[in-house]
């Protein structure tokens, strides 16, 4: 069974899809592995890393692609340069595993259907026990959450710490991080390291042992509702909810010198925690660090990709964070692969069973077939 390591064409995405020391894995169990050359330079992994452990390298992109078996990536399908699909260069029956956004894309699901590729989104990945070493999204959410507060802390005109100095005492810089899962904590510990106060606020009571175990004090907000979704994640409330939160945060993004916002839900536009008017109350030099902002952003005032300045706070809007520290991503990213791929293949053979909750889940098309009712139901809103 031939599995291939594609190149990222997606101008910011720095990460490679398995790393060397994953491929040395692969190889000893008899897969045979080719990476299209190029692929882990971004990653600062050479050609010639891969070619020690066994790897084969490929220059011709669409030889690489035509020939796979198991295609995996990282960002999804793209077109290239020369305007060939990425999805039309893999052969029927391929399995492709990459980050795919099915649900805020859902017309990629359509095309890898129509190809009869197998497909496994990497953001489908169950958030269950069984499936931790699988969980994608968390294992990069962590890297963004650590990444999050040491560009606020390069941003902020203050020290994080409390200092005891000749020159006087400086107290602690206040961070309020909103969003208590993954990155949220993440962000969380690594604030703390830092030497500062946090408060954190999630809309999911159960995370609040969590935050206060990381030395952290949870703003606690009663709603009259469900709040957490299927898999752990939080879910979407209510108009009258989501002003009675706002209600009780506003206080606390005030008197914050650095907000991290991490509020997130699968395939809608992230909701708005941070109105202009909260902005407009902040202090004179506090910065905000959006992580939502490639989701339309938690805080009012985000521009995805860019660093602005309103009111005299800083609101910064990173894009694929955890691109920006390759090196561990791609190591984190590979663990999730082999994890799922080992699932599935059997003496190097595909052996697909669709009673396993985690390939139910992940598998998103098959002979054909989208399997998964929600990509269906995007897509048929969007008729």
């Amino acid at each position: 069974m031939k599995i291939s390591i594609a190149k990222e064409i997606e101008v910011c995405e720095r990460r490679v899809a398995l790393i060397p020391d994953t491929v040395s894995r692969l190889v000893k169990q008899g897969f045979e592995v080719f990476l299209e050359s190029g692929a882990g330079e971004r990653s600062f992994f050479s050609d010639a890393d891969y070619e020690a452990v066994g790897a084969k390298i490929v220059n011709d992109s669409a030889t690489l692609w035509g020939e796979a078996d198991i295609l995996l990536k990282v960002s999804p399908p793209q077109i290239r340069e020369d305007g060939i699909s990425e999805i039309d260069s893999l052969k029927e029956n391929a399995v492709l595993i990459s980050f795919l956004n099915p649900l805020g894309n859902p017309e990629i699901a359509q095309k890898l259907a129509e190809r009869k590729i197998t497909a496994f989104a990497m953001e489908m990945i169950p958030r269950t026990t069984r499936a931790q070493s699988m969980d994608a999204l968390s294992s990069q959410a962590s890297i963004a959450g650590y990444k999050a507060v040491l560009i606020a802390g390069a941003a902020l005109p203050k020290y994080f710490p409390m200092l005891t100095t000749a020159a006087g005492t400086i107290a602690p810089a206040k961070v309020f991080v909103m969003g208590a899962g993954v990155a949220g904590l993440q962000a969380i510990a690594t604030a703390r390291r830092l030497g500062s106060v946090v408060e954190a606020f999630d809309i999911r009571p159960a995370v609040k042992e969590e935050v206060q175990s990381l030395g952290a004090k949870f703003v606690e907000v009663k709603l009259e509702e469900e709040t957490t979704a299927a898999g752990g994640y939080a879910k979407e409330i209510s108009a009258a909810s989501k002003e009675r939160t706002q209600e009780v945060v506003t206080e606390h993004v005030k008197n914050a010198d650095v907000v991290i916002t991490t509020a997130q839900v699968p395939g809608r536009k992230a909701p708005l925690l941070v109105t202009k008017e909260m902005v407009s109350q902040m202090k004179p030099g506090a910065v905000i660090v959006d992580l939502a902002a490639e989701q339309g952003g938690n805080c009012e005032c985000t521009e995805p990709g860019k660093d602005i300045i309103k009111d005299g706070v800083t609101i910064i809007g990173p894009i694929n964070l955890p691109s920006s520290m390759p090196v561990h991503a791609s190591q984190l990213y590979a663990k999730n692969l082999t994890s799922l791929m080992k699932l599935f293949t059997k003496e190097n053979t595909l052996q697909l069973n669709f009673e396993d909750d985690i390939i139910s889940a992940a598998c998103i098309t098959h002979g054909g077939e989208i399997l998964s009712s929600r990509i269906k139901d995007a897509l048929a809103a969007l008729v």
